[in-house]
């Protein structure tokens, strides 16, 4: 998507606004929140001086987006925050998107003053407001949208290394018809998020069994997700 030099004055436009109250403001946004697998994870990005091109990273392209995530890391504070799949299934998807969010607040150089965060009623460490489609307003959110997407499909591309069977490095762990199928042929893995419908439905109790007597999930996971009485007793 092209953007003209009117846009990106609009971008830093928004932000200024909040900057002439505030010293320091910071733009935070997630990626994965959606996935059946993998973390959700989140940037937090205070933008000193405009950087031409950024936008929505759901607007760009890979390449476009991984070009831009070099430049904002080299020019700009950034810190980035995570939440597992476990931490996912503990506390659900909202609890641990905010979690991972003030994690890369905490991440950042210096603590900021003001946080604009996209979307809504998300009650943070920091004052701050929630702008609905805020990585199309503000130049700092966009750059946090970027950021998070980028480093969590770079995560998704390890994973794929050490589970090839499910095709991560393709589809990032959203539940397309490939990842479904693979899922179904070959079983979740602990990096699924087990209280997602098509994971628990899918987890059956050889697996579960397997997990428990290697050590790796623990008992309140399974609880949360309503699995605790699928495994077979010993």
């Amino acid at each position: 998507m092209r953007l003209t030099e009117v846009d990106y004055e609009e971008l830093s436009s928004f932000d200024l606004h909040f900057k002439r109250s505030f010293k320091t403001v910071a733009g935070l946004d997630e990626a994965g929140r959606g996935p059946l697998a993998g973390p959700v994870v989140a940037a937090a990005v205070v933008i000193d001086k405009p950087i031409v091109g950024i936008y929505d990273s759901k607007a760009l392209t890979e390449r476009r987006r991984e070009e831009l995530y070099e430049e904002i890391v080299g020019s700009a504070s950034v810190g980035i925050g995570l939440s597992t799949p476990e931490e996912i299934d503990l506390l659900n998807i909202l609890n641990a998107t905010k979690l991972a969010m003030n994690r890369a607040l905490k991440a950042l150089q210096y603590r900021p003053s003001f946080v604009l965060v996209d979307g809504k009623h998300l009650t943070l460490d920091i004052r701050g407001e929630c702008i609905v489609g805020g990585d199309r307003l503000s130049m700092s959110i966009a750059a946090a949208s970027i950021v998070a997407k980028v480093y969590r499909d770079g995560l998704m591309r390890d994973l794929a290394v050490l589970y090839p069977e499910y095709g991560y490095d393709h589809h990032k762990g959203y539940g397309t018809k490939k990842h479904l199928d693979a899922i179904s042929l070959h079983g979740p893995s602990t990096w699924h998020r087990l209280t997602y419908r098509p994971i628990r439905e899918m987890a059956n109790p050889e697996i579960i069994s397997g997990w428990l007597k290697h050590n790796l999930i623990a008992e309140n996971r399974l609880f949360r997700a309503g699995l605790t009485g699928r495994h077979r007793s010993e």
